[in-house]
This record gives structure tokens, sequence and C-alpha cells, in this order.
């Protein structure tokens, strides 16, 4: 019989995961209560769009994490939102470039806000450098595993 010797509460990626969906849900929940009808999912796309627009589908799976058919779901989304417009490439119609609407760009202030006041809420307690220890240990991590 195989016996575990650690608790949930060890294993770290189960304590990442953990505060990344506190933080997810919390920012979600500020969004809603400021009238906001977008999900975490689809921030994450305006989030990169802002950093530079006209991004392609497949560098905006690249930069979230995501697979292509859940990339293309949220952008159809955020189209029947009036948050972005696809355009495809004029030699290439297999790829589609992603834009931001005037609505997605008036969005950012706002939300970007939002995410500063809930990160904010996060870190209470936390000082600098504990931050910076675990930006470097979770970059560690990664960078074990994807190399």
């Amino acid at each position: 019989m195989i016996k575990n010797h650690f608790k949930r509460g060890e294993l770290y990626s189960v304590l990442n995961a953990m505060a990344a969906t506190a933080i997810a849900r919390r920012l979600q929940k500020k969004f809603r209560t400021n009238g906001l009808d977008i999900t975490i999912e689809q921030w994450s796309i305006l989030y990169h769009l802002w950093k530079q627009d006209g991004l392609n589908q497949q560098e905006l799976c690249n930069k979230t994490f995501r697979d292509k058919p859940s990339i293309t779901r949220l952008i159809h989304n955020l189209e029947k939102q009036k948050l972005v417009k696809r355009v495809s490439n004029e030699n290439d119609k297999r790829v589609n470039y992603v834009y931001l609407t005037d609505a997605a760009k008036n969005l950012q202030e706002q939300t970007i806000n939002l995410a500063n006041q809930t990160m904010d809420e996060a870190l209470i307690g936390v000082s600098k450098n504990e931050i910076e220890t675990v930006k470097n240990v979770l970059q560690k991590v990664y960078d074990n595993l994807t190399t």
C-alpha cells in the first residue's frame, strides 16, 4: 500500500492553484459588482491585446496558455460583446488577427484598477522580499518543466 507522505497543503502546485483561484474569483466578483459583463478568461485576452493589439489567435494561445478551441470560443464571445474584431490575413485566410474595439479600449483603465486592487488585497502582509522569492521560485519551477 502506497502511503502519501505529504498533506494537501504541502504540495506547492495545489497551494499555487488555490491562491490563483482565490484571486480570480475575487477579481470576477469585482467585475460583476462594477457592472462589467466579462469573465476572467475574456479579460486575459483583452489584457494581452492592450499590451499588443493585433495579435493572431496562435499568439493569444501561447500568451494565455490556452488551446485553440478555447481561444476561438473566447474571441467569438468577445466579438458578440463588440469588444474585439477578427481580421483575416490577406495572404493566409487561416490566420486571424484580433483587434480591440473602442469599447474594449475604454475598459482597460477600470479593469486594470480592479485587478490592482485585488492584488493589493491578496498581498496584505506579504513583504516585497517574499513576493520576489515566490516569483523566483515559481519561475524556476516553470523553467525546469518547460526546458
